[in-house]
């Protein structure tokens, strides 16, 4: 995999939107707090704009995608949000521009095909992280979610355990390997196509947001049977972000689900639609353990 290089003071990073737009005063907050690491904030030209026409929204969010790639002086992209429309615009991406430059590339929700579908064409690492608007407003922030951008500086590796969130093991072993994955209905979504997630020898995340048990377990068992469980070296998986009466539906069909998983399981990372919501870079070596439970993530910048 090839890795971007690293964040120093005074860099400038590009904002897009590529599915969808924010809400102007949050993005601005968020803007704030990346200017307060000591980053140049441009925004994509087109982060603002809707239109009820698809093709013409298309073509400006690739418009922004391109255009941040091909800015030598742009060391970074973070999307403003998540939404909907991200695997509309994957085949039109220019991936020979994004493998001539390689750079940071950060976002979640529905920015997850943007993540594999570039990962697939150029073998770049891509960071599955908090977005700009929705996760860093003054509101939602808080000072985990902040502190998650700093690996990108520092190009240290992360671990999580349960010092900083109570971690719970559904199926015990060690596993290693590169660390994959997104949001359950997007990786769902992209099954059977160019940008679908390659879970071979991987530590598969999984995340998502308002969903019923009987949703993930529909979308679970549709990953089995498409055979995305059958070689990875292990799952970890990230918040899910319902009322509790639902969570404890979900919490079991977990527990049923990966009760007989021959690789490990566990679940509780404060990764997705949470706070704090901590950035992780896919593509890149990780260690999972469950005695005690730990996720041990390579870096992912030179």
């Amino acid at each position: 995999m090839i890795k971007p290089g690293s964040l120093q003071k005074g860099d400038r990073v590009a904002v897009i939107a590529p599915a969808g737009p924010p809400d102007e005063e949050q993005l601005l907050e968020g803007i704030s707090v990346l200017e307060n690491m000591g980053l140049e904030v441009v925004i994509g030209r087109h982060v603002y704009e809707m239109n009820e026409d698809l093709a013409v929204v298309d073509q400006k969010r690739l418009e922004d995608l391109h255009q941040a790639f091909s800015d030598p002086a742009i060391r970074g992209i973070f999307c403003a949000n998540g939404g909907f429309g991200t695997a509309r615009i994957a085949p039109g991406i220019d991936y020979e521009r994004i493998k001539r430059n390689p750079k940071i590339f950060w976002g979640y929700s529905d920015i997850t095909y943007l993540l594999n579908a570039i990962q697939n064409f150029t073998d770049l690492v891509t960071f599955h992280g908090p977005m700009v608007s929705s996760d860093m407003n003054d509101e939602q922030r808080t000072a985990e979610t902040e502190s998650t951008f700093h690996p990108l500086f520092t190009g240290e590796s992360q671990t999580y355990d349960s010092n900083g969130s109570p971690l719970v093991t559904l199926a015990h072993g060690r596993g290693e390997g590169r660390l994959a994955g997104g949001n359950l209905t997007l990786l769902t979504n992209g099954l059977g196509t160019p940008y679908q997630v390659y879970t071979n020898g991987a530590i598969l995340l999984i995340e998502e947001v308002a969903e019923p048990a009987f949703r993930i377990n529909l979308m679970l068992t549709h990953l089995k049977q498409a055979g995305v469980f059958d070689e990875v070296e292990g799952v970890v998986i990230g918040n899910f972000q319902v009322e509790p009466d639902e969570y404890a539906k979900i919490k079991r069909v977990l527990k049923d689900f990966f009760a007989c998983a021959p690789f490990p399981v566990v679940e509780n990372f404060p990764i997705g639609h949470c706070q704090p919501n901590y950035g992780v870079p896919l593509g890149v070596n990780a260690k999972l353990t469950t005695s005690p439970p730990r996720l041990v993530i390579d870096s992912g910048v030179m």
